[in-house]
């Protein structure tokens, strides 16, 4: 990456985790004593914003909190601990902050329930009204656990600027009651420039049962005939697939030792907008955003994991795959 400012605008969820340690998880009609709480700010947008952020980018979260001591938690975080821009982080009037609660037993079972509220409120007008954020980045990255409406409203804003457009379609697929398939996401969701599902979506969207590593490349292209730029598909401890309308390349993982994966996607996907906003190609980027998810694994937590840009240089400095 080079010494240049790059801007961000980052379209994503986020929420307040919130986990309880407990002798046992509690049955219906139950009470169980707690033995530990924590709370964190949380979410793919949240995530991927403070990567982008920790890179060294200019970062705006467009997103939506409630009015409630949360939402005030949430971006107290970004704007002291992480420099993210919230300008354009609204409030609903009418939900709370969007809240994932957590139950871990003694043994190490959990149970989660997930309250997406002022998420869900996120609506196309938001996107009008955040759109001098469009207009200055240079990259618009997107996840797509969000309202579709909201979705489109962000891919074409980003694209009557002239703006490259990373789409994460995760948590768009196999919601309970939904088939398999292209038609779960719509037509706009391909004219982005960079998809980036796992292999697991990949093979939904693409409508192949069989998706595995063999089949990745095969894959990766049905996306791009569909419409999309390019498709990166993450493999986890086997890499990643690049495919564009010219080849595909197998990107190697890097050799860590597995902490915690969960915010392995998320800092994978703010590290390659980072990437991509200075100028770098695809595969460059892709190798520099596979440090930064290979980094989070190493690490506990989510916003805790996030590598800093200089854990990232100094990996790819140490293992670069060959």
């Amino acid at each position: 990456m080079s010494g240049r400012n790059p801007k961000i605008v980052v379209v994503g969820s986020a929420y307040v985790d919130l986990a309880a340690k407990c002798s046992q998880v509690p049955m219906a009609g139950e009470t169980s004593s707690g033995t530990a709480l924590s709370f964190t700010p949380t979410g793919q947008g949240l995530n991927q914003a403070i990567e982008a952020a920790l890179c060294g980018c200019e970062v705006h979260l467009v997103s939506k909190i409630g009015n409630c001591p949360f939402g005030l938690f949430i971006k107290s975080i970004l704007q002291q601990y992480y420099n993210v821009k919230t300008d354009y982080l609204f409030t609903a009037t009418a939900k709370n902050t969007g809240v994932i609660l957590t139950l871990v037993d003694t043994k190490g079972e959990n149970a989660c329930v997930r309250y997406e509220g002022a998420n869900i409120a996120l609506v196309p007008q938001d996107i009008d009204a955040a759109e001098q954020a469009f207009a200055e980045a240079d990259i618009c990255l997107i996840h797509a656990r969000l309202p579709k409406e909201v979705v489109i409203k962000a891919i074409a804003t980003a694209k009557l600027h002239g703006k490259k457009v990373i789409l994460d379609p995760a948590g768009t697929l196999g919601q309970p009651g939904s088939e398999p398939g292209v038609s779960e996401l719509p037509a706009e969701y391909f004219s982005v420039d960079v998809l980036i599902p796992n292999l697991y979506e990949a093979g939904m969207i693409s409508e192949r049962s069989t998706a595995n590593i063999r089949t990745a490349k095969l894959v990766g292209s049905d996306l791009v005939a569909r419409g999309a730029g390019a498709a990166v598909i993450t493999m986890g401890k086997r890499g990643c697939m690049v495919v564009d309308r010219t080849s595909a390349d197998h990107i190697p993982a890097y050799e860590i030792e597995l902490v915690d994966h969960t915010g392995t996607g998320d800092a994978f996907a703010g590290a390659l907008a980072a990437s991509l906003a200075v100028g770098d190609d695809l595969r460059k980027a892709v190798k520099f955003a596979s440090a930064a998810g290979a980094i989070a694994c190493t690490k506990f937590g989510s916003v805790d994991a996030m590598p800093a840009k200089a854990e990232i240089i100094e990996l790819l400095q140490k293992q670069e795959p060959e």
